[in-house]
């Protein structure tokens, strides 16, 4: 087993020595997709998981997941505010390769207590109401995900927002306690199209209609010709347009 792999299985903290990242990121570098995968679970790695919102760059990485069997368990956040058009995905994909997607929802006693105090559609009134309201339906559900999980798996690619371009292939999460994949960091829009479409992967119908970047239905619009990719997310606020997912600092979100 290498280094990496012994430090895997050593005992975890919050400050993974980043000499083991870098390593990472030195050795995939010049890797394509298969091999980067085919790799993947000789580094020591025990439960990789994938994330997947149905968006163009996830459809991307289902399909080569699932037909080339790797051991990687594929899971998505159902907020319960996402469109239709992303359940008909959801649906379509699951019937295509036959493998399960496992669904994790927020707590329900937390929603409930969430519209008793500030209604349904708080996340309108401030970021602050926002940051709420997607702490309790995607960050809490992804942590109780990511229970257990040395690899974390995402379609994060540099060219989504100017968040975003200054990310690398591996990164350890401080605040999840995980080492966070990236494989199509450098995949062009280009590439991502070009890809669904000769593999006939399955997409949803929103992208043809102005929606590059899908979440909740009531926090996402289309946007218009020239508009950055992210415009169209919590579009009435001037924040960074990151719901906490992927930002590794722990002061960043409150449990």
């Amino acid at each position: 087993m290498n280094d990496f792999g012994t430090i895997l299985n050593g005992e975890k903290n919050n400050s993974m020595d980043q000499k083991f990242i870098n390593q990472l990121n030195e050795q995939f570098k010049d890797l394509n997709l298969k091999k980067s995968f085919d790799l993947l679970g000789d580094l020591g790695f025990t439960t990789m998981a994938f994330s997947t919102s149905f968006g163009q760059e996830d459809q991307v990485l289902t399909d080569f997941i699932f037909k080339n069997d790797y051991p990687i368990n594929v899971f998505t956040l159902d907020t319960g505010r996402i469109f239709e058009e992303t359940y008909a995905v959801y649906e379509a994909t699951q019937k295509k390769y036959k493998k399960p997607i496992v669904p994790f929802f927020p707590e329900r006693k937390q929603i409930e207590t969430l519209l008793k105090e500030k209604g349904p559609n708080s996340f309108y009134n401030s970021i602050e109401d926002r940051k709420e309201c997607c702490n309790i339906r995607k960050i809490k559900p992804l942590k109780k995900a990511l229970e257990g999980v040395d690899l974390w798996i995402t379609g994060l690619r540099s060219g989504q927002s100017s968040n975003r371009n200054t990310l690398s292939l591996f990164t350890y999460d401080e605040f999840f306690g995980v080492v966070k994949f990236n494989p199509l960091l450098h995949w062009t829009l280009v590439e991502i199209t070009h890809y669904l479409e000769t593999n006939k992967v399955p997409q949803n119908t929103l992208h043809a209609k102005g929606y590059p970047s899908i979440g909740c239905a009531p926090c996402t619009r289309a946007i218009s010709p020239g508009e950055d990719i992210r415009a169209g997310r919590w579009w009435w606020e001037t924040s960074k347009k990151e719901c906490g997912l992927h930002q590794t600092q722990k002061t960043s979100i409150k449990m």
